[in-house]
C-alpha cells in the first residue's frame, strides 16, 4: 500500500513555522504511516527548527522582497524561476496527496507549482490581514484555514474555514509555577516577569526592558527575558542570577507557567499560545505589519478585559511604571488570567487535519 505523503511549506518566522509544525504533529498521532516533508526557504530558521521537531525539510533559494533599493532584488526573479523548478522537481519526487502552506514566501513557489500540477492545496492564514504569499496563492488552493472571520474581504469564502491558529500540543496544557520556576532556576517566592518578542528579536521591546531592568531588579523581581536573534549578544550582559537572558527560549511551556506576567508583541501565534495558557499581558504591538493587524489583534483581548495594551511609542518610557502597578495587583493579574483563558481555541489542529483527511484516505483507498 502506498503511504500517504504530505508537504508543508512555509516559514521565515516563528509565527508561520509553529503552526506548522503543530499541523505535522496532529497528521503524525493520526495518520502515522503517512510521510511529512517540509519545505522551506534556504538559510531561514525553519532550516534549523524543522529538524530539532523531528521532521525532514529542503530548502528552496528563494528569498523574499526587500522593502528598501537593494542590489538584493535584482536577483528575485531568477531565484523565484529556479525555486519553481526545485519545487517542481520535489513534487514529481515525493508525490504528495496534499500541499500545505503556512505562509511566508517559501511556500509559493511550492503551492503554486502545486496548484498547476492539479495536487490538492491547502493554507493555513494565522493572521487578521493575510500576507502577500496567502493573497497571492488563495484563488488557486482548495482550502483556506482562518484563525479570524471577517476573512471574505480577502479570501473566497466558499473555501474559508475557521479554525483558530494550530498550538503546538505542548502548550495546550499548563505546567506547575513552582517546577518551573526551578527548571529556569528562580525563586518560586519572587514575581516574574517574561518578556518576549519573537524569535529574531523587538528592538522597542529590548530597549524597554532595558531601561526598567535596574529598578525591576531593585523590587527584588526575576525577568526571563527573550531577547531574539538580533539582540543577545549586546544584551547578554545582563544576565544574573534574577535576570535570565536567552536569544530563544525552546522550554516555552516552563516560561509561561514560570510568569506573573508577560510583555510580548501581539503576532497571531503569540496572542493564541498566551490565550491558551490564559496569562496576565501587556501587549506593545508592532507598527511595522501590514494594516496594524497585531494591534487588531490585541485590541480583541483588551474588549474583553483580558490583557492591557501600551503602543510601541510609549513603550520604553512608560513599561517600567505599567509593570510596577499591574505585577502587585493580585486581583487584577487574576481577572485577566480568568477572561485571557476563556477566549482560548484549542482545536484548530484537529479541524486542519479533518480537512486533510479526506485526501490521505483516497490514496489508501486507490492503493487498495
Amino acid at each position: 500500500m502506498l503511504k500517504p505523503s504530505i508537504i508543508i511549506s512555509g516559514g521565515g518566522t516563528g509565527g508561520h513555522i509553529y503552526p506548522a509544525i503543530a499541523i505535522a504533529d496532529a497528521l503524525k498521532a493520526q495518520h502515522p504511516e503517512s510521510e511529512i516533508l517540509f519545505v522551506g526557504a534556504q538559510g531561514k530558521m525553519e532550516m534549523q527548527k524543522v529538524p530539532k521537531a523531528g521532521y525532514k525539510i529542503i530548502g528552496l533559494p528563494i528569498r523574499g522582497l526587500q522593502r528598501r533599493f537593494t542590489l538584493e532584488n535584482f536577483k528575485l526573479p531568477f531565484l523565484i524561476i529556479k525555486s519553481l523548478f526545485k519545487a517542481r522537481k520535489i513534487l514529481k519526487q515525493h508525490k504528495p496527496n496534499i500541499v500545505i502552506g503556512v505562509g511566508g514566501y517559501a511556500s509559493m513557489p511550492l503551492l503554486f507549482m502545486a496548484s498547476l500540477m492539479k495536487i490538492a492545496t491547502l493554507i493555513q492564514e494565522q493572521n487578521s490581514y493575510p500576507g502577500i504569499s496567502n493573497k497571492l496563492l488563495a484563488k488557486k488552493v482548495n482550502h483556506i484555514c482562518a484563525a479570524y472571520s471577517g476573512m471574505q474581504k480577502y479570501f473566497d469564502g466558499s473555501k474559508i474555514q475557521i479554525t483558530g491558529n494550530p498550538i503546538r500540543k505542548d502548550l495546550l496544557k499548563k505546567h506547575n509555577r513552582e517546577a518551573s520556576l526551578k527548571h529556569f532556576k528562580l525563586d518560586e517566592h519572587k514575581k516574574t516577569i517574561l518578556c518576549i518578542g519573537g524569535s529574531l528579536g523587538a528592538r522597542t521591546i529590548n530597549k524597554a526592558v532595558e531601561k526598567a531592568l535596574e529598578n525591576w531588579q531593585q523590587k527584588d523581581y526575576q525577568i526571563i527575558w527573550q531577547t531574539g536573534k538580533f539582540y543577545f549578544e549586546s544584551l547578554k550582559k545582563y544576565n544574573n542570577k534574577n535576570v535570565l537572558v536567552k536569544e530563544f527560549i525552546y522550554d516555552m511551556p516552563q516560561a509561561y507557567a514560570a510568569a506573573d506576567l508577560v510583555i510580548s508583541r501581539a503576532g497571531a501565534l503569540s496572542v493564541s499560545e498566551i490565550q491558551a495558557q490564559g496569562k496576565a499581558t501587556i501587549f506593545i504591538p508592532s507598527p511595522n505589519v501590514a494594516e496594524d493587524h497585531q494591534t487588531k489583534n490585541a485590541q480583541a483581548l483588551v474588549a474583553q478585559h483580558a490583557a492591557l495594551i501600551l503602543k510601541d511609542a510609549e513603550a520604553v518610557d512608560q513599561l517600567e511604571q505599567l509593570v510596577n502597578i499591574i505585577i502587585n495587583d493580585k486581583a487584577g493579574l487574576e481577572r485577566f488570567e480568568k477572561n485571557c483563558y476563556e477566549m482560548r481555541k484549542t482545536d484548530a489542529t484537529e479541524q486542519i487535519c479533518k480537512l486533510i483527511a479526506p485526501y490521505l484516505e483516497s490514496n489508501a483507498q486507490s492503493s487498495s
